[in-house]
């Protein structure tokens, strides 16, 4: 595994020997607007950890990874991700094959959105679209790879659902997650 540090935190390629070789990313940005981090986090602003800014100055690095694959972010709102506004921004020079989004939304029905070479469509789930419901994880058997912020309180349960499930991802989240005993044990074996 190798750490590469950026603008706004760190970025560690993880290669998993029991999957192919495959590489796994987990991006993690560190505290640098404290300020604003507690504003986002008393108004539950998700969105705020996750810039266009980096998530261009970050994608870019994986961009030949995302050739003919299906993205699933799954923890994103289509109308206001940024993860989502920029793989729909860039989906043909990207070469995605197809965009998943779905995100949760408390005592509602959560939304999804597809997107094709040919369509784009849009819906709720009979559900709240939590990641770990059916009706999402159907979706993330469609996916070859997982790019989102999740939640930070559910970050670990997040990373063993994707790992569990088999799935490519790369995650943004707080540079401390690297710390959590199950993380840094997956890290550590190689295995994420």
């Amino acid at each position: 595994a190798g750490l590469r540090r950026t603008a706004r935190g760190c970025a560690m390629k993880i290669t998993s020997p029991h999957l192919l070789q495959e590489d796994y990313v987990v991006t993690v940005k560190s505290r640098t607007k404290q300020a604003g981090l507690h504003t986002a986090k008393r108004n539950k602003n998700d969105e705020f950890y996750t810039q266009l800014e980096d998530v261009e100055k970050e994608l870019v690095f994986y961009a030949p990874l995302l050739k003919n694959k299906v993205v699933y972010c799954n923890c994103d709102d289509y109308k206001t991700s940024m993860f989502f506004k920029f793989f729909k921004e860039h989906f043909e020079s990207l070469g995605l094959r197809e965009l998943i989004c779905s995100n949760y939304v408390a005592g509602e029905r959560g939304t999804w959105f597809v997107k094709t070479w040919r369509t784009e469509k849009r819906g709720k789930f009979t559900g709240d679209g939590d990641f770990r419901s059916a009706e999402s994880l159907e979706l993330l058997q469609r996916a070859d790879m997982v790019i989102t912020n999740p939640p930070f309180s559910l970050f670990r349960e997040f990373v063993n659902l994707v790992v569990a499930n088999s799935k490519q991802f790369l995650i943004i989240g707080n540079i401390n997650c690297l710390t959590y005993k199950d993380i840094f044990g997956l890290i550590a074996a190689n295995t994420a």
